[in-house]
Parts: structure tokens; sequence; C-alpha cells
């Protein structure tokens, strides 16, 4: 490319709101107005190959644009900034929170300076607020991306992303709903709730509201919201007003991303977890019997350190007692500062050998999920041509229907990997 601010972005939802943010505030800095090209890297942390692919990416990047000014961010340049700094290719790497801030990219440094002038990464932890960025529209996705939460409190074991996202911090309940009816005036069918502990929302506010009041809220005052989707949350923090909402609001859609991470109590304990194996399938139980449509994805990781075979198979019977049809599966990646790391650590043959067992559990759940789904009928966001999501987030092929519309159609079939749809009309009409 030539001239211009290209984003690439790892990881999470989160980070992929947030380009969007970090496009706008360089633009409004002149980054890349002189002519000349600035590549922003946004990184994730959550494992080791993510970091790898992270450096992968800035390798490739300076090959072929050997002339583009290089800026890393992301929660990888937050824990590890020295390491991207120490890299020939970066021009400068810049922190979580200041990468969201238009006078970051002002104060980049000259090329050629030193490792160490290139970082401005300042103390996440000392942030305390999440500004509600306004964001018209999310660059071509038919589905719009809101951040009403950042950072966590919790310390997990083996998790460095509260090192690089700081302590929980929550956008208030107002500046969500204005945000929520300017994406939805802009023409969006759905809007996607995102956050790193998207649960905690509201305890650092005024009156301690939950994640509930904020989902009950956004539709009452938002009525023109055709679908509300939640992403990944933490069940045991799941208030009564949420459970309400997703058990009974058709918008709310009916998938939930479950950070389940383990399905054995002592694993859990040595996770420094908050639940317990019986908590999460009471809850995917409760809420399925509420809404018979819901389906649950889940993240787990495999060969955690101490991890036995029986632990493990604990884990991997979970797939089934919770009723999980979407997985996210990791093998164990010790993160340098966390207490896991310290642990006794097992082969990472045994690891990759317990998530290649997950996948196919879980591989096996989905391909049941597209064959109960053959003849129902369902409302399809269409992504790009020829491709949406079911409300169940189902990957739904489907010839009809513009990008961010939303059709009536009628599941005729599946291939193994995602269904076959025509719109419900035609449906009736070959009947």
């Amino acid at each position: 490319m030539s001239g211009g601010i290209e984003v690439i972005s790892f990881g999470c939802r989160l980070n992929t709101f947030e380009a969007e943010v970090m496009k706008r505030e360089a633009g409004a800095a002149g980054l890349g107005a002189d002519g000349q090209t600035a590549i922003i890297i946004n990184t994730c942390a959550v494992t080791a190959e993510a970091v790898r692919q992270a450096r992968q990416s800035v390798r490739r990047a300076r090959r072929d644009n050997p002339n583009a000014r290089i800026v890393v961010t992301g929660c990888a340049a937050q824990t590890q900034g020295a390491t991207f700094a120490a890299m020939a290719e970066v021009d400068a790497v810049i922190g979580n929170e200041e990468k969201l801030q238009a006078e970051s990219y002002r104060a980049l440094p000259d090329f050629g300076v030193a490792a160490s002038e290139k970082i401005r990464v300042n103390d996440i932890m000392s942030v305390r607020e999440t500004a509600g960025h306004m964001v018209d529209a999310i660059e071509g996705r038919a589905r719009a991306i809101v951040q009403v939460q950042n950072g966590c409190d919790h310390r997990c074991t083996f998790c460095i992303i509260p090192y690089g996202r700081g302590n929980s911090r929550s956008v208030p309940m107002g500046a969500a709903v204005e945000q929520v009816k300017r994406l939805v005036g802009n023409g969006y069918g759905e809007v996607v709730l995102s956050g790193v502990d998207m649960t905690s929302w509201g305890a650092d506010l005024p009156g301690s509201p939950r994640l509930g009041a904020l989902v009950q809220s956004l539709l009452r005052h938002v009525p023109d919201l055709q679908r509300l989707r939640l992403s990944s949350i933490d069940s045991v923090e799941a208030d009564e007003a949420l459970v309400e909402a997703i058990g009974s609001e058709p918008r709310v859609m009916p998938h939930l991303h479950l950070s389940l991470q383990a399905g054995d109590n002592m694993i859990l304990k040595r996770m420094k977890r908050r639940h317990a194996r019986e908590d999460s399938i009471r809850f995917c139980a409760e809420l399925r019997q509420a809404r018979p449509d819901i389906v649950f994805g889940a993240d787990l990781i495999a060969g955690f350190p101490t991890e036995t075979d029986e632990m493990f198979e604990n884990t991997l019977r979970l797939v089934e007692d919770c009723g999980l049809t979407h997985l996210h599966v990791f093998p164990f990646s010790p993160r340098e500062g966390t207490p896991a790391a310290r642990m006794p650590q097992l082969p990472k043959a045994v690891g990759k050998e317990r998530a290649a067992r997950l996948r196919a559990s879980g591989d096996a759940a989905y391909r049941q999920h597209l064959q109960r789904s053959v003849g129902r009928t369902a409302k399809v966001l269409i992504e790009r041509e020829g491709l949406g999501r079911t409300e169940d987030f189902t990957v739904t092929e489907l010839h009809s229907g513009l990008p961010g519309e939303i059709v009536n159609a009628t599941i005729t079939g599946e291939t193994g990997e995602r269904l076959l749809a025509v719109p419900s009309s035609a449906a009736r009409a070959a009947a």
C-alpha cells in the first residue's frame, strides 16, 4: 500500500472494535497524511503463539512495506514492550490506553531512534476510567461492536491479560445506550456488547449496577435494535436480570460464549477460577430450560500444569454435560509472570494431544448441532455475499440479501461445516 493507515488486529472482538477507534484517532493526528504508509499492529497476549504471530506480522509488514512507519500496540505491546522495541522493523511501541488517543500518534518518535526511546507505554493499572468511544461503523462488518467494559480485577493463575488491560472499568450506561442508538440509526441490525470481563460491568459505577440492567436498558431505550449479542461472559457472575433477559427476550441472541477454561474442580481451583464444574452444568441447563434454542460456546484449556488424565477427562465430558457446540480450545501456554508458569509443567506434546481430543469432541458436537438445525427456520444476518449467521451464530450459506440485511430463511441442509439455506418464501414456493 502507499500512503494512509492500515491496522492489523489480532485476538478478541474488543481489539476489532478498538482498531476502528485507533484508525480514526491516528488519522486525526495526521498519521499517514504525508503520503507515507503507517501500519499499526494491534497485538494479543493471551498465548505465546499469539505473541509469535504478532512478531511474524511485524516482520512481514516491513518486508512488504520497506518505507512504512510501523507502530506496535495492544496487549503484547503493553506486557512485552521492550521485546517489540528491540525489533529493528518497529518504529514505535504504544500502550493499550495510549493507542486510543490522537495525541499518542502525534508524539511518535522519529525513525532510527534507540529501542528505549521507541516505547510509549504507561502503567495500565493507573487507568481508572474507560471512555465510550463512539464509532459510526465497523468497517467491512455487518454487525457493530460496542465496548462497554475493559480490564479485569480477577487474577486467574494462567492469565496475563489484566497486566495488558488493567483493572476493570465500565462505560457508563447512558454512554453505551447513546452509542447503540447511533449505530442502529446508521443501519446496523445487530450490535455486539464486548469487554474483557463483561460480567463485571458496573461494579465501578455509582450504585454498582449489573450487566443485566445494562442489557435491559438497551432493549428498552433502543426499540429499533433488532439483535443484541453478548460476547464472552463469565457464567458464575451472570446476574438475575441478565439471565432473565437472555431467557425471555427474543432480541437477545440465543448464543453465549462462556469462559469455562476447565471441567475439573481441582484444576479450576488451581486456575483460581470462581466457579465449580457443577456451576457450569447447572447454568447451561437452567438457561436451556428457559430458552430451548440457545447454544453455548466455551473457552477450554488443555494440559494445565498438574492436570492428570482423570482431570482432563472431566473437562472432556463437559462438552456433553454442558451441551457445548462452539469451542475455543487452547493447549496451555505458560505466560511469564503468572503463577501457573511456576507450577509443575506437563510436556507440550501432552497438551497438544489433549487439545486435539477436545477439538474433535467439539467438532462432533458442532456437526450434531448442524444436523439438528436442518428443516428449521432462521433469521440470517448476511455478512458478505452468499454467507451469513443465524441467531445462534451458526455460519450459513444463503444466496440472498445484502451485507447487513437480515433474511428470513429455511435451513435445507448442511455441509458438516456450515448450514445451507434458502429464503423462506422460496422454500414455500418449492413446497
